[in-house]
């Protein structure tokens, strides 16, 4: 599936156009890799199967960066996996619109949220 940006993503302008595939035989689990081929990869997880509790609060500016009219939104987490466990970043999550593949990156308002909460712990 497509995965246009609004914006490109922090850390990663100027690229806007992504592939978000699901990766098979992990439930939830996802990869973003830039349609440009330059190797840009990053693993998303399905908020709601790996972080269920998380429930941002967008403002008006946040929820209208996709359109007025966004009924099937689906929330996605960046995940860091690394030798000591895996984090997720939960200060910016990623919000898609599957019918028009447009989405983007919001940087959520205050520090509710960690920008790296271990997986286990953010569960």
């Amino acid at each position: 599936m497509r995965a246009d940006f609004v914006t490109p993503p922090p850390g990663l302008a100027p690229r806007t156009e992504f592939r978000l595939e699901e990766v098979q035989g992990a439930d939830g689990l996802f990869t973003l890799t830039s349609a440009d081929d330059t190797g840009v990869r990053l693993f998303l997880l399905d908020a709601a199967t790996y972080v269920p509790a998380y429930s941002p609060r967008f403002s008006d500016a946040q929820r209208d960066v996709l359109g007025p009219d966004v009924p099937e939104a689906h929330l996605f987490v960046v995940a860091n996996p690394a030798p000591g466990g895996t984090t997720v970043n939960l200060a910016a999550p990623i919000v898609l619109d599957p019918a028009t593949g447009r989405c983007a990156q919001v940087v959520l308002e205050g520090s509710e949220y960690p920008l790296r909460a271990a997986l286990t712990q953010a569960a």
